[in-house]
């Protein structure tokens, strides 16, 4: 029994936040499920232009892309369909055990389009068919912009990641927009049941913000709440599932609820545990997608104490309260965090396809 085994028993799955060429012809990734009890994979623009730009895994596929005559970004899905249709092969057993929930790989629609609902829901539809896998999962970020696509691509049956979440605001409209979809796909007579979907609400990166500005503030009573913004906010979170999900009346039968992902759980701060993220919140329901040193912290722990998510609302609004009082304005801190994550997702993005144009000239 690890510690990653305890955490499925609290209810939360750990899935892999990486995955490159070298992961799955290793074997790696096998192992990783079979010795880390890991259930799941997540990737984004940034984890591809690592694992693209980086060894010789990807020599031979850009040599006849080269042929091809392939431009860059088709280029680069290509490569990262492949790698997600296999992964998705290796994960098919667990897949299956879960009943869906779980054995589940993430791949991102291009987040230059995440203002253009029209574009994002033509290419999750695309990728949808082009991985051709049930356990896949499209990553549709939550922008104004994409919104009515969630709605879309759950109302034909495909399954999505919601990524980019910081706020409690955005999360509700998110709510809306996966029970609007749910209601859709069975008024279109879909197969519901078949449907799974997760909202990845970002936890690090809010400390990253808020730590900076309790530090600009610098009195002993700001200071002191350093640290506590990140969990404190999907507590928060895990709070409005349960109200807005788990409780919901308005719902078809046989629903498979939008599980909350807990994203950005690698800790930024030394000073901090690097279990932080984990051990602090821990429940029934949800997801934690880690990089692996994070599963190896975890692993190598033992931090947890239970489930940290049920029963939190009361506490973990008081601390956003006190942040608030103290002067940090938080929704100037969700509005930037939000607007950086796309942009930093963009810029990964651009840096790749300027990486590999020269392997396909």
């Amino acid at each position: 029994m690890t510690t990653i085994d305890e955490l499925a028993q609290l209810g939360t799955s750990t899935w892999l936040d990486d995955l490159s060429r070298d992961r799955l012809e290793s074997g790696n990734l096998k192992e990783l499920i079979s010795t880390k009890s890991i259930v799941g994979v997540t990737t984004n623009p940034a984890i591809f232009a690592t694992a693209m730009t980086q060894g010789t895994a990807y020599d031979d596929d850009f040599a006849q892309l080269k042929a091809e005559r392939a431009k860059a970004d088709e280029a680069v899905y290509s490569l990262a369909i492949d790698d997600v249709r296999n992964a998705c092969d290796v994960f098919q057993e667990t897949f299956e055990k879960s009943g869906g929930k779980d054995g589940r790989v993430s791949i991102e629609v291009d987040p230059r389009i995440s203002d253009d609902a029209d574009a994002t829901i033509a290419q999750a539809r695309e990728l949808w068919n082009r991985v051709g896998r049930d356990n896949v999962m499209i990553k549709i970020p939550a922008t104004d912009g994409s919104m009515s696509a969630i709605s879309e691509a759950l109302a034909d049956g495909i399954s999505v990641n919601v990524t980019l979440i910081f706020s409690l605001e955005r999360y509700k409209e998110v709510i809306e927009a996966f029970k609007t979809g749910i209601r859709r796909a069975k008024e279109n007579d879909l197969d519901i049941s078949k449907i799974h979907s997760v909202a990845s609400f970002f936890v690090s990166r809010v400390d990253v913000e808020i730590d900076k500005r309790l530090e600009k503030i610098g009195s002993d009573e700001a200071l002191a709440l350093r640290g506590k913004a990140g969990v404190a906010n999907a507590q928060q979170a895990y709070a409005l599932y349960l109200s807005e999900l788990e409780n919901a009346s308005d719902l078809p039968e046989g629903t498979n609820l939008q599980r909350p992902l807990w994203a950005s759980t690698g800790v930024k701060n030394p000073e901090y545990a690097p279990t932080l993220y984990v051990s602090e919140l821990a429940g029934p329901n949800t997801v934690n997608t880690m990089p692996e040193k994070t599963i190896d912290a975890t692993l190598e722990s033992d931090s947890l104490h239970g489930d940290t998510l049920t029963n939190t609302a009361e506490e973990s609004a008081q601390v956003l309260r006190d942040i608030a009082a103290i002067g940090v304005d938080l929704d100037d801190v969700f509005a930037q965090l939000e607007r950086e994550g796309v942009e930093k997702f963009v810029d990964a993005w651009n840096e790749l396809l300027e990486s590999v144009t020269p392997r396909l000239t």
